[in-house]
């Protein structure tokens, strides 16, 4: 079976590992350009590409997925499957191309969060559980045909961060099930509309104002803020009109009398802002201009 592995950033490794380690023909791969990095704006290659590169897969790096020399060329190709993860949404002229169509890994458990940043939104939303999907690519983003899934348990102090790292390992345990099983001919196909959910939740791109921490909130839900935004984009407050990113705290219900966003520290051990119910106690944090620190260094060299 001829296959064509799309994916951009680290997450797409251990995928593409799979399929590799699995004997399968990889015929090509497609990423994204190199995109200056860094201070120097050095070319940075995608992981995929270093990836790719180093197993001695042709690289296709195309600006626009509509350009007819590039589908030409993806044609060229003659692949059976595409296999999509991490990477842009497709024009349906290359989703089709294939005889055994495209099939993305998406982390959760579709058709819930659906869309661009579902490990964020998962732990944001205070959810116990998510996961990762595999499921063959229609017209509308992340609503095809489900083929199979993989539950993970999200620990309750678990952060965006480390829940990738685990989602990024899954992804490609199942992609191995779902590529044999198409090989074999017998992988499933369920609707997503046959799939009961009372609510349907969204996992939109995450922007600045998204990041921005509400300290009248109750606590449970700015501690998940946190959590979900770490170590990137990371959620911020202010602190004396300079940015304050936190990274990870801990949670402290209590009735108090302090006004809300008000910092409470010793100045030596703890720094904490009053919440609607109880405070955040931060732990690791990054002032604006500085480097990350745990917060008794942070304190060290801070004077309120």
């Amino acid at each position: 079976m001829r296959i064509i592995f799309m994916g951009t950033p680290d997450f797409a490794v251990p995928s593409l590992g799979v399929l590799i380690q699995e004997g399968y023909d990889v015929v090509a791969v497609v990423t994204a350009p190199d995109k200056p990095a860094g201070r120097g704006q050095k070319l940075q290659e995608s992981a995929v590409k270093q990836y790719a590169v180093a197993n001695n897969i042709p690289v296709l790096q195309p600006l626009k997925l509509k350009d007819t020399a590039f589908q030409e060329t993806l044609r060229s190709y003659q692949a059976d499957l595409q296999v999509v993860v991490a990477f842009r949404m497709l024009p349906e002229t290359v989703w089709n191309m294939p005889p055994l169509g495209t099939i993305n890994v998406h982390a959760s458990l579709l058709p819930q969060y659906r869309g661009a940043a579902p490990i964020n939104w998962a732990i944001i939303n205070g959810e116990k559980k998510t996961g990762v999907t595999t499921f063959k690519l229609q017209h509308e983003i992340d609503t095809g045909n489900i083929m199979y899934a993989a539950e993970w348990q999200i620990k309750e102090d678990e952060t965006a961060g480390e829940l990738y790292e685990a989602l990024k390992v899954l992804g490609a345990g199942l992609l191995r099930q779902t590529v044999k099983a198409i090989a074999e001919g017998r992988a499933p196909e369920v609707p997503q509309a046959n799939i009961p959910v009372t609510e349907l939740k969204h996992a939109p791109k995450i922007f600045k104002e998204d990041c921005l921490i509400n300290w009248n909130a109750p606590v449970e839900n700015i501690y998940n803020l946190i959590r979900g935004l770490s170590p990137v984009p990371a959620a911020f407050t202010y602190l004396n009109d300079k940015t304050l990113r936190i990274f990870k705290a801990k949670k402290e219900p209590a009735s108090h009398a302090r006004e809300i966003g008000s910092v409470d520290t010793d100045q030596k051990t703890y720094l904490k802002f009053a919440a609607q119910d109880g405070y955040i106690s931060v732990t690791e944090l990054q002032l604006e201009g500085k480097k990350k620190m745990g917060v008794e260094e942070f304190l060290r060299g801070y004077r309120f």
